[in-house]
């Protein structure tokens, strides 16, 4: 899952080389097999460098050896650097118990395997303490300071139910590594290392249709060595982006090609310019859009934000990179950043990056690019990222809650396809008369997208109420109408953490009217002798706002009473003031000023008597006779 694509030795080379190994140094003394050891570390061949190291200890088993320390140092590194951190994790252990001084980064590479094993609880325990002894590198300490913030948010997530279901996909999967999925025409495409020379297995290309999985048919007179994947392809299909990339003298070096199908048949892949590939850097993991005009990729050039970062590049008729800009370090990290792939019609990235907090290694996050500014990446959470490395995201064509992704969560050499679904529960809910409180009938229930306005389903609610089979998760907005009510909006998401099958919404109340006949807008509250609105009826008159709202043809009067104290005309002077406060605020709020008619009424219509039979004061009814109403005056659907 680092650079190149896949790096990991599968655990049928792994098997080969054992046997081929055991052979070959059956001969040779122990301290062969560390110098061996050393060199294969120095090449960057780890897997090779474990196998070596750990047969240095295992033959002088009990007895004293010169370079055991430094020996169980670079085994635990061994492991850790081709991403066994189970393996590592033991080794890492035995520096930390025989002298951690010695290797003080032991305890932070114990850290990140225990983070990676989801033992989160002592991994920050030991992360902590290594920052708190540790006394060298700043970079060190911030990625402890990282790592602990990971095993945190890790730990959160594993305590939140999702909806959505990861499993290994039995369509996609080999022995070998397999990753990289995308589809093009009907067609699948993959890369796996399941093509093998010799005693060597090698990335390639492959094409999956219905059982049938074949090379996809490259044609290049190439290096034997050489491994190729990672494909992206244009819309009709007609043009392939790739990674290639050869090791030599323990280099690694990659590059994106093109190649055309000409008479069903692929081109001898071009190497793409520098603006992609630049000179003595490594260009990986190409995502071309549909259209073919704009090209996303993986480099480690200068000019980014550190590591490996996402650059994009606009593509000219024939395919060739027009320029390279780096996507900005809202993107883009200090650390790298991998396997873009861009939803064209909702303008969103989908990309894996180690440098934001999340589940660690490789976590999936998701950027909207608003008129050329990219939001705040969001992580996309567990269980689509986990606590090893998260890659490839594809949707699948035609259904909207399944996609998939490449992950070695389930192994400790090679990442796998995954099938990622969410199940999105049924919404039910009933409607009931705001007076009565009666379950109401006969409602049009309407299940409208706020974005735009459209609605997706409708129906008519009965005696129970309405059910709907939803089809995605998202923000929506319910629409409820009755001739004779005011209609209702109600907003709602359904996310992906939803803890049940059925979501139960609150039952809403719809209000009946009738024209000219006054609704009572409860506490609507004035200061002694004020006109002006406290807080609280500010919050009250937003209701009146949103069903102004959900209900564009109606108009109403707004009527503010007072009760008896005070004079005829200072009473009626003071409820117009109100009434007109009221009305200023809502038009604040965008509602048209023609739709509002603001009255004060004065004392003129108490409901309650101001006074008891015996003339004593009757603070209750006075209190009734403080109101504020709203009366539709008409409704032009009426």
């Amino acid at each position: 899952a680092g650079m190149p694509p896949v790096l990991k030795m599968k655990k049928s080379l792994i098997i080969l080389f054992a046997m081929f190994m055991s052979v070959r140094m059956n001969a040779q003394q122990y301290p062969e097999y560390k110098r061996s050891g050393d060199k294969a570390f120095v090449h960057k061949e780890y897997f090779e460098a474990a196998y070596f190291y750990k047969k240095y200890l295992d033959e002088k088993k009990g007895k004293k050896l010169k370079y055991t320390l430094f020996t169980y140092y670079r085994l635990a590194e061994s492991y850790r650097l081709y991403e066994n951190y189970a393996e590592a994790k033991a080794w890492y252990k035995k520096v930390i118990d025989t002298d951690a001084a010695k290797y003080p980064l032991a305890r932070l590479w114990y850290g990140v395997c225990l983070r990676a094993g989801a033992n989160f609880d002592e991994a920050t325990a030991q992360l902590q303490q290594f920052k708190d002894t540790y006394n060298g590198e700043s970079r060190y300490s911030l990625l402890a300071d990282m790592e602990i913030k990971n095993c945190r948010y890790a730990k959160g997530q594993y305590l939140v139910y999702s909806a959505k279901k990861v499993i290994k996909s039995k369509t996609f999967t080999s022995e070998q590594g397999d990753y990289a999925l995308t589809k093009n025409q009907a067609n699948y495409f993959l890369t796996s290392s399941r093509f093998t020379i010799g005693d060597k297995h090698l990335n390639r290309i492959y094409t999956v249709s219905g059982n049938e999985v074949k090379l996809a048919g490259l044609n290049w007179n190439d290096a034997a060595d050489a491994e190729y994947g990672t494909a992206s392809l244009t819309g009709g299909g007609g043009t392939m982006y790739f990674t290639r990339w050869i090791k030599q003298n323990g280099i690694t070096t990659c590059s994106i090609y093109v190649s055309k199908l000409q008479n069903n048949s692929w081109t001898t892949p071009v190497k793409l310019n520098n603006y992609v590939n630049a000179q003595g850097f490594n260009a990986i993991q190409p995502f071309v859009t549909p259209d073919g005009r704009r090209l996303f990729f993986v480099s480690s050039k200068p000019g980014g934000q550190g590591g490996e970062d996402i650059w994009i590049s606009d593509l000219d008729a024939d395919g060739n990179a027009l320029n390279a800009v780096n996507a900005g370090s809202t993107i883009n990290t200090a650390y790298d950043e991998q396997s873009p792939y861009y939803d064209v019609p909702q303008k969103k990235l989908i990309y894996s990056s180690k440098g934001f907090t999340g589940m660690g290694g490789f976590d999936f996050f998701e950027s909207l690019n608003n008129a050329g500014t990219w939001t705040v990446p969001g992580n996309m959470g567990y269980p689509v990222n986990s606590v090893k490395d998260d890659l490839y995201y594809y949707p699948e064509d035609g259904a909207e809650n399944k996609f998939y992704i490449s992950s070695d969560r389930q192994s400790d050499c090679c990442l796998n396809i995954f099938e990622v679904t969410a199940t999105v529960p049924v919404l039910k809910g009933l409607v009931i008369d705001c007076d009565t409180h009666e379950p109401l009938p006969g409602v049009k229930v309407s299940f409208v997208n706020p974005a735009n306005r459209t609605v997706i389903k409708e129906l008519v609610s009965d005696i129970t109420g309405y059910t709907f089979e939803l089809s995605s998760l998202g923000a929506y907005q319910l629409k409820l109408e009755k001739q004779g009510y005011i209609t209702q909006d109600i907003p709602f998401t359904i996310t992906d953490e939803v803890r049940t099958d059925t979501l139960y919404e609150t039952p809403a109340c719809l209000q009946a009217y009738k024209l000219g006949t006054p609704i009572v807008l409860e506490n609507i509250l004035f200061d002694f002798d004020k006109s002006t609105l406290t807080t609280s009826s500010q919050l009250i008159l937003d209701g009146l706002v949103d069903i102004l709202n959900s209900n564009p043809t109606i108009n109403i009067e707004l009527a503010a009473h007072t009760d008896s104290k005070g004079s005829d005309e200072y009473n009626l002077q003071l409820s117009q003031n109100r009434a007109a406060a009221c009305v200023s605020y809502i038009v604040s709020k965008g509602i048209k000023s023609s739709r509002l008619y603001a009255k004060g009424y004065g004392e003129t219509k108490p409901v309650a008597p101001n006074r008891l039979a015996n003339m004593q004061d009757n603070p209750a009814g006075r209190q009734l006779n403080r109101r504020t109403e709203f009366t539709i005056i008409n409704n032009r659907e009426d």
